[in-house]
């Protein structure tokens, strides 16, 4: 190992970095007659001393490296400047009170305040700050019983997925006895003095992070009694790898059951809780070819938001008696933009659509009958468009790329939407820019980039370029603001994000078009994406890095194995890297209706023509590559990028750094605490801005 200076950082560059050991076993599996070696298998075992071993080296290497950049510092207090500002989240109401979520602006966590009536005095409800030394306790999911008595909130620790369930007196603000564990994926539903949860079996220590969950159920807990005590409502036995959650409605007259067999498709049940008859749940909709969602009842009927013959989605009433998809009842049509949501309040419904993956709303009557169009401010994304039946008005948020959050007060019976809140921030966003342009795609797929970037950008082939991505799952890359990326602009960057495919952006079809043995879509989108701003004079590749996260992860190792030439710098964070196991770890085995599965013969073949950490290839000069993971992510398990960087430094020839930078006490991302995220965004910009030859 070496240890670095300023000075000797540049001619360090142009030589090999050594790298810690890593030691190569003789494990082989076969795929199907295909012979796979796995010489790095060991680093799965995140609890054994070599493991550790291992990863300590590999930061005290990577610490090296980048203490030596000589702007560091700089990032670092630039940083602390620009996220130092007060941050707000929306106002809800809960009886006589008003909540609502504060970061004076360096708070590890954000605190949840109350007061009474808009006008109060704000006194502190929960601070997560307390929970913990370094502020890595996090407040999770959070439900107030009907009657307004209780509360129950979910808190997780070091980012893991793991949550533990508390129980406290809305009034008096005192802790009652009540400690739920073991909960994961799962929300919070009142019925009566107590809720519904769902949770896994206790797991043995050593594996708790990494071994694969099953057998998830649903209990309903009674406030004041033993989590041992409560009424187990729902496990599939027969099907162990099904997920499962319950939750009223509204008026608290039907108990909604919804399963899944991974993260595509779901299955619909429900109780009547106003039948005595009924003590079980019946199907109401059968799965798991769609993904219908209940949006709330009417009366005896339930609200469905489903993409069945409607790759867009729509709404429909169904009658639980009668739930035959011929007696379903359209309530609001398919459209020709994605509806992502629909909320309810002051008995409306409200449509959130994406219009080039830019949010467009609707108001509709509770019989869909459209009242109108509602005004935002501009390309963006706004988020919060509920509340309860009997409210008057709401608030939601609407941001972008280059603006904080504005909080809007919204009038329901008037459609009027007045600022209630403006953030204040270091930095002037008239000064910056968002664009909309669309490039044409290997196979002909026109799809759309988000250039955002410090007006008066010259189109000359030299402006540093960082191109996100994530294309999977379903979900959207809909415009929303990063402190962190705003610092970036700032220094003359442009931040690129690209609505690959596997995304929501256009609707269910988009979304197919890059899953399972049509994964490469993606790949070649972003490919695209990159040849696209080249061609176009905003970047080089001298100039360009990219990033993803979790399955964005895998999207930037499989684009910088597939092209190494094209990407200056590559940052694969907590990253999907293995295809061929990925599915024997914790949660992964939900992802093998997006992916596939390396045991099934048919989808083995183009598993592993993409997967990243089989697709590394000994001589080839890879970009400056900044793997980033944390030792508590039970969502994707380390191993994947201590494998993939392992094998990295290995097969690279070339003279770029490929570098490893593992976090401890911290998960996936979320509840990740400001002091981290910001030592964070310090290493990975530093990193970047030095590589790309950007200087401060």
């Amino acid at each position: 190992m070496m240890i670095f200076s300023a000075g000797t950082l540049a001619a360090q560059q142009k030589a090999s970095l050594t790298y810690p050991a890593a030691r190569k076993v003789d494990t082989v599996d076969d795929y199907h007659g295909q012979k796979i070696a796995d010489p790095y298998r060991w680093l799965e075992d995140d609890n054994s001393e070599e493991t550790k071993a291992w990863v300590e080296a590999e930061n005290k290497v990577t610490q090296g490296y980048l203490s030596a950049i000589p702007f560091r510092e700089k990032i670092r207090h630039r940083l602390e400047e620009l996220w130092n500002y007060p941050k707000y989240g929306s106002p809800f109401r809960e009886g006589k009170y008003y909540y609502f979520y504060k970061n004076d602006g360096l708070q590890n966590q954000s605190v949840l305040y109350r007061q009474v009536g808009l006008n109060g005095t704000p006194e502190v409800f929960i601070d997560p700050n307390k929970l913990s030394e370094k502020g890595t306790t996090a407040l999770g999911g959070m439900s107030f019983s009907k009657n307004g008595k209780y509360v129950a909130y979910l808190v997780a620790k070091a980012g893991s997925d793991w949550q533990e369930g508390f129980v406290m007196d809305v009034e008096t603000k005192q802790l009652l006895s009540d400690k739920l564990d073991w909960i994961k994926f799962s929300g919070l539903s009142w019925r009566g003095d107590g809720f519904y949860y769902s949770r896994y079996d206790a797991p043995d220590e050593q594996s708790k992070l990494s071994k694969k969950n099953e057998y998830h159920k649903v209990y309903y807990h009674k406030v004041g009694t033993s989590q041992a005590d409560d009424e187990l409502v729902y496990v599939d036995e027969e099907f162990p790898l099904r997920n499962a959650g319950a939750g009223m409605t509204e008026d608290e007259r039907f108990l909604i059951l919804s399963t899944t067999e991974g993260t595509s498709g779901r299955e619909v049940w429900y109780r009547d809780m106003k039948d005595p008859s009924q003590q079980e749940f019946r199907l109401l909709i059968k799965g798991f070819a769609y993904n219908p969602s209940v949006i709330e009842n009417v009366g005896d009927k339930l609200l469905v938001r489903t993409n069945h013959d409607a790759p867009n989605y729509k709404v429909v009433l169904v009658d639980p008696k009668n739930p035959a998809k011929e007696n379903w009842k359209t309530v609001i049509p398919e459209q020709p933009e994605v509806l992502q949501g629909v909320g309810t309040a002051g008995g409306k419904m409200f449509a959130s659509y994406l219009k080039d993956a830019s949010t467009r709303i609707v108001q509709y009557d509770m019989t869909g009958r459209l009242e109108r169009n509602i005004a935002l401010p501009g390309i963006g994304t706004a988020g919060g468009f509920g509340g309860k039946a009997e409210d008057k008005e709401f608030f939601y948020t609407f941001t972008s790329f280059v603006a904080p959050s504005t909080i809007y007060k919204y009038d329901i019976a008037s459609g009027k939407s007045e600022v209630f809140r403006k953030t204040e921030v270091k930095f002037n966003p008239a000064d910056y820019e968002t664009k909309q342009v669309f490039f044409t795609s290997k196979d002909g797929t026109k799809v759309p980039i988000f250039l955002s970037y410090r007006k008066g950008l010259k189109l000359n082939g030299k402006n540093p370029v960082l191109l996100y991505g994530y294309g999977g799952f379903n979900i959207p890359m809909t415009p929303g603001f990063s402190i962190s990326n705003l610092f970036f602009m700032e220094q003359g960057g442009v931040y690129a994000v690209v609505n690959l495919r596997g995304g929501s952006e256009y609707g269910e079809a988009w979304h197919k078009a890059g899953m399972l043995e049509k994964k490469q879509n993606v790949f070649d989108d972003f490919i695209g994406a990159a040849e696209f701003l080249v061609k176009e004079k905003y970047t080089s590749p001298e100039k360009l890095a990219i990033r993803g996260g979790s399955n964005g992860g895998l999207l930037v190792g499989a684009c910088m194995t597939q092209r190494p030439d094209l990407f200056k710098v590559a940052l694969p964070a907590v990253g999907v890297m293995d295809m061929l196991r990925y599915q024997k770890f914790t949660i992964g085995w939900a992802w093998v209706v997006e992916y596939g599965s390396s045991e099934k013969a048919e989808q083995f073949p183009y598993l592993i023509k993409y997967s990243p950490l089989h697709n590394l290839k000994k001589g080839t000069h890879y970009p400056a590559t900044l793997v980033t993971t944390a030792d508590h992510d039970d969502r994707v398990v380390p191993a994947h990028s201590f494998k993939f960087a392992a094998t990295l430094q290995e097969a690279h020839q070339g003279s770029h750094p490929v570098l490893i930078r593992i976090e401890t006490q911290a998960g996936h991302g979320a509840g990740k605490p400001t002091s981290k995220l910001i030592d964070e965004a310090t290493d990975i910009w530093a990193f970047t801005m030095y590589n790309l030859g950007m200087k401060m």
